[in-house]
């Protein structure tokens, strides 16, 4: 399987027909949360891209299973709407390299929260040669008795999730970086600053930045953003190094409904015996590292190398509603 510099395989997003439906749903001003797993799926190693999106009346949950080299997908949809309380809990299955993938869902007493994934009282499982491959979801007994399946062998891997959210200077949304971590609250907000130093006089002139929080606390600072709208920085955030990049050009130079693209990739730490409780560094501070070309697209801005050895990887797009 072919991987791009940034460590993950380059044919983790959806099919082009599951693409071109999250392109319409994503300017309709749903709300959209992809997360991709790797595990074996007829014998294959494989990559399941487990999609929910939501808008005022409908949860939506589509499931993609990545075909032979990544060029053919399989996938299947679900529309929760509120009226076809039979759709909130079935069975679905289709053909891959000539085994039967089955798709499991229980979902008529999930509690979304307000959010677009769910958060308990759910499961979702993929069952493959008689083994669940994928398991997502606190109902795991209850996914396990109605599969009539064992475990599979090996455990799947999260690679990356995927969200869109919406607003207009302020973006926030929760997420971990490592499995065994606890949520963290990240915020993005696009402000217009002074090329003063703050002093407000009749030659001021307002230019735009960005500031990027972790739980409340300051993270990354951009000013002059309209010369530094690609970039990237790193956090320390508990001993794990995050990498940041960032591109916002669409949100400075593009008309209507704007895009900005932000990945944040933990990197795991080597063991070290010098590291120590005294030398480790504090819960937030910020090192910065060269910034990238401002000639780089977008779409080469996401295979970006960040080297490191971490799997995962988180990317945000967050669309600017005037």
């Amino acid at each position: 399987m072919m991987q791009d510099p940034i460590g993950i395989p380059s044919c983790f997003s959806s099919s082009d027909k599951l693409a071109d439906e999250l392109t319409a749903v994503t300017r309709s001003g749903q709300s959209i949360f992809m997360s991709t797993y790797r595990t074996k799926v007829a014998d294959q190693c494989r990559l399941i891209t487990i999609t929910w999106c939501r808008n005022l009346l409908v949860h939506g949950l589509s499931l993609a299973v990545e075909g032979q080299e990544g060029e053919n997908q399989y996938s299947c949809k679900v529309e929760l709407k509120p009226w076809y309380f039979w759709r909130q809990r079935g069975f679905k299955h289709f053909i891959v390299d000539s085994k039967q993938v089955n798709i499991f869902w229980d979902l008529k007493n999930a509690k979304f929260n307000g959010e677009t994934e769910p958060k308990e009282d759910y499961y979702v499982a993929v069952v493959c040669d008689e083994e669940v491959v994928l398991l997502l979801g606190d109902m795991k007994k209850e996914a396990y008795r109605k599969t009539g399946c064992r475990p599979a062998l090996i455990d799947p891997i999260l690679v990356s999730r995927k969200e869109h959210i919406f607003g207009k200077k302020k973006f926030l949304t929760k997420a971990k970086f490592h499995e065994k971590g606890r949520f963290h609250e990240i915020s993005i907000e696009c402000k217009h600053g002074t090329s003063h130093g703050g002093k407000i006089s009749t030659s001021t002139k307002y230019v735009p930045e960005m500031e990027i929080r972790i739980d409340g606390h300051l993270g990354i600072h951009v000013k002059h953003l309209q010369w530094k709208f690609r970039g990237n920085d790193s956090i320390q955030i508990n001993r794990l190094r995050v990498e940041v990049y960032w591109d916002v050009h669409d949100w400075l130079f593009s008309p209507g409904l704007r895009h900005a693209l932000f990945i944040f990739k933990p990197i795991l730490p080597s063991p070290s015996p010098s590291l120590s409780a005294s030398s480790s560094p504090s819960l937030y501070s910020l090192t910065s590292t060269p910034l990238l070309s401002q000639t780089m697209s977008s779409t080469s801005l996401e295979g970006f190398s960040t080297g490191g050895s971490s799997e995962f990887s988180l990317f945000l797009y967050a669309w600017r509603i005037e």
